[in-house]
């Protein structure tokens, strides 16, 4: 990536920018204070909201949704339809900023197939064109088979219920009963592999609420954040969603980096590489996700401990080496389901040649309808021959900050670190009003040493003296609390 494109990357927001996010931030501070008792300036909110949706196929259903929230009368029906005009909002957001990226990179995009095709070819004409809030969600739905029936009605039925209360109430009134109050919906849903991606974005809601509450008594709230999970969630939770089918896939993976989205209740890794298909083709960039269900106590280095059931994938992220997949099945977001039984490790790559000589010409893919949102935006880029400090680089006199907030504690890669690099694999972001970069890998210099050092270094156990050290002192909690649930169960 050189600096005349990052330039124009970060030059002025796209046009309406400023507007659409104003308009759906007014929203969420209604939200904040709830729905069921509107004050002047909540009910103007709703109003402006429906009005920038006016034109769309939405804006009769949002503007009856605004004339009877602001009424006192709050059905599901019309959370639905305020919550579909500030996912659209915030789609519009998305798709001009993607838009202004793919144009700077020169990266072509593949189009959003029609519903009910499998396919997920590159877009002759490039550029971005996808449909209608940190990529994937934290842990895929299993696909569903053709034919399959869906989840019972009465789960989802069931989160819809406390989101609504949740609306009702606002964030200033949650309480320990209303943060526990979904409890019982929330395991179900995390019981049924249809409705996993709706339970665990709810369970990490809830622990957030529970954490928070009561609310009113908190100073600063994370308005925006908690709009965006109860947006998502409530059309999660919608009956009907159509679903994309996936197509099996074969050919060579060759690893870029790994991003590890971690949470209190849960962690995923998620692996950015290119695909080079089986029979040839363009080469297409891909992610492969998988995740784990972790108690709070577990963090760091021992997080890896608890993907131990992928050996396979732990072992190409450890040693850098590429993957050989055979009818894997791939979602049109671009997102392998994946499978060890469908995954070979072969011969090792060095994921900067891979980014050097492969990203550029690489089809990136579609982004899925529920997923736009500028806090998803997340890809791949090379950047080279820059001057760092802990917190920046700077090329050709264009200045891009470090994501150092999502370096993840199971790495080696450190603010320090970024600060001695010259060379930077990550993944392109944007986060309150701009672009970041947040490093996957980097080439540094360390004692006058050159030094290459990735996020998945240590999947197959910490090559870090310090590091290694702090482990065996206090001991794998992983292990630990398995132990104790041995005994407990042999009790």
């Amino acid at each position: 990536m050189l600096g005349v494109q990052l330039g124009e990357l970060t030059s002025a927001p796209p046009d309406g920018l400023p507007e659409a996010l104003e308009v759906a931030g007014g929203f969420d501070e209604a939200l904040c204070h709830g729905l069921g008792r509107l004050g002047e300036q909540a009910g103007a909110a709703l109003t402006a909201l429906a009005g920038a949706v006016a034109a769309t196929p939405l804006g009769d259903r949002v503007a009856e949704a605004a004339g009877k929230v602001a009424a006192g009368s709050v059905g599901d029906e019309h959370l639905l339809a305020l919550a579909g005009a500030r996912a659209a909002l915030f789609g519009a957001a998305h798709d001009a900023l993607l838009a202004r990226l793919d144009t700077a990179l020169g990266r072509e995009r593949a189009e959003w197939p029609a519903l009910g095709t499998a396919a997920n070819q590159p877009s002759s004409e490039g550029g971005a064109n996808p449909p209608a809030s940190g990529g994937a969600a934290l842990v895929q739905e299993n696909p569903p088979a053709s034919g399959a029936a869906g989840p019972p009605e009465n789960l989802p039925a069931g989160c819809r219920s406390w989101l609504h209360e949740l609306a009702v109430t606002g964030w200033r009134g949650v309480s320990h009963d209303l943060a526990a109050a979904g409890d019982q919906a929330i395991e179900a849903a995390l019981a049924e592999p249809a409705l996993r991606r709706l339970g665990v974005l709810l369970d990490g809601l809830a622990a957030e609420l529970r954490a928070s509450a009561p609310v009113a008594t908190s100073e600063r709230l994370p308005v925006r954040r908690w709009a965006d999970l109860w947006t998502r969630a409530m059309l999660l939770a919608q009956p009907g969603r159509p679903e994309a089918g996936a197509e099996p896939v074969s050919g060579r993976l060759l690893p870029l980096g790994v991003d590890v989205h971690e949470h209190a209740t849960a962690v995923q890794v998620q692996l950015h590489a290119v695909l080079e298909p089986k029979g040839g083709g363009p080469a297409r960039l891909v992610r492969a996700s998988v995740a784990a269900g972790k108690a709070d106590t577990i963090t760091g280095p021992a997080i890896w401990s608890l993907l131990e059931s992928h050996p396979v994938l732990l072992a190409v992220l450890a040693k850098h080496l590429t993957v050989h997949i055979d009818g894997m099945p791939l979602l049109p977001g671009g997102d392998l389901v994946w499978q060890e039984d469908k995954a070979t490790a072969a011969q090792p790559a060095d994921p900067f040649a891979t980014a050097r000589l492969l990203l550029a010409d690489a089809v990136a893919p579609p982004v899925p309808p529920l997923d736009r949102h500028p806090a998803h935006i997340g890809e791949p880029v090379l950047v080279e021959g820059y001057r760092a400090t802990k917190d920046a680089l700077t090329l050709d006199g264009v200045t891009l900050p470090f994501a150092t907030g999502r370096l993840p504690g199971c790495g080696p890669l450190t603010p320090a670190l970024l600060a001695t690099s010259t060379a930077c694999v990550g993944l392109l972001r944007w986060d309150a009003g701009g672009w970041l970069l947040q490093p996957l890998a980097v080439q540094a210099t360390v004692k006058k040493k050159p030094v290459t050092a990735h996020n998945g270094d240590w999947a197959l156990g910490t090559t870090d003296p310090k590091a290694a050290k702090a482990l065996s002192r206090t001991g794998d909690p992983v292990r630990v609390l398995r132990e104790r649930a041995g005994r407990l169960l042999r009790k």
